[in-house]
């Protein structure tokens, strides 16, 4: 059994996806037609950028969900194993939904859109930030957020691995973490090159907005099962969706725990589908007995189905 995986904002980069555009008619088309709803060049943008206008959320975000999905689509057009179940990093939610069935990827390519330009008017330009703790305890790091709380808003928002979490909030409140944090013995504590302070409550104005939105979109039923982010739960229905990305906005993605899920389903490998590898290198921290294989490639197409072989014919001589 295997989980798809799809990435989030900050596994981006200027040249993402060239290999798999060269290969796939599925792959360009995907991109044309969500250009097309979006009203700008995507593809020179993703080869092109400038860099700083492909981190930028409002074009991040379309950017990501459309390389995933055309990811998925390319890999589905080529074999017909499917996985027991989907799961999205942050954004990558938006994706999984669109993968599984769940959401129609017109619809996906308009929703991330707003989404991503309520976000951005949340709150004023630079007055928000990011950043990255590693080699911390999750609890020494939720303690150094809380010292800071009288200052501003700072808050712990991606646990994405044992010792590797993400805190956001105010710019000069996160930054006073950051010093705490190196005190308290994190390997490192950096700022992250994000136009947005993602997860946290000062992003509950753009939760609003969202919620508005969410009420004129159709949703399907689910081809595959997808986890959310916020609860570490399948979505069921329409309901569920609508409150869980609500939700998802300004709360916590509990990534490590998503994964731990999928090893508590008897889940042994994970496929990421999407550019960058990030989510890959999590599982592996999280839980080295999780396979892990990111698909951005023909060859890696064959060497899924190889890793799914070997996976079954060791099962198969368990079992006798």
């Amino acid at each position: 059994m295997y989980a798809a995986l799809f990435p989030g904002q900050g596994s981006q980069s200027v040249g993402m996806m060239a290999e798999l555009y060269a290969e796939s008619e599925v792959v360009r088309e995907t991109i044309s037609e969500a250009a097309t709803i979006l009203g700008f060049d995507l593809w020179k943008l993703m080869q092109e950028g400038p860099e700083n206008k492909l981190n930028n959320t409002l074009y991040t975000q379309p950017a990501m969900l459309v390389a995933g999905v055309a990811s998925w689509r390319f890999y589905a057009s080529e074999s017909s194993i499917m996985p027991s179940v989907m799961a999205g990093h942050s954004l990558g939610e938006y994706t999984a939904l669109v993968c599984s069935g769940a959401l129609d990827y017109n619809d996906a390519v308009d929703l991330v859109n707003c989404r991503a330009r309520y976000m951005q008017n949340a709150l004023p330009d630079g007055s928000g930030a990011m950043a990255a703790i590693i080699g911390l305890k999750d609890e020494d790091i939720l303690e150094a957020c809380e010292e800071v709380r009288s200052e501003g808003v700072v808050e712990a928002v991606n646990f994405n691995a044992p010792g590797q979490v993400v805190i956001a909030g105010t710019k000069t409140a996160v930054e006073k973490t950051i010093d705490i944090a190196k005190k308290k013995g994190a390997r490192r504590a950096i700022l992250l090159n994000v136009s947005i302070p993602s997860h946290c409550e000062l992003m509950k104005p753009a939760g609003i907005q969202l919620k508005q939105k969410l009420k004129n979109i159709n949703f399907n039923q689910f081809n595959i099962p997808v986890i959310n982010n916020v609860d570490v739960d399948l979505y069921s229905d329409r309901h569920s969706i609508e409150d869980g990305l609500t939700r998802q906005i300004f709360s916590p993605v509990r990534w490590t725990d998503t994964i731990r899920y999928f090893i508590s389903k008897d889940i042994e490998i994970s496929v990421e589908f999407g550019p960058g590898g990030i989510l890959s290198g999590l599982c592996r921290r999280i839980d080295k007995s999780i396979q892990t294989i990111k698909l951005d490639s023909v060859a890696s197409i064959e060497r899924f189905n190889e890793l799914v072989s070997q996976n079954r014919t060791t099962t198969e001589e368990e079992n006798e």
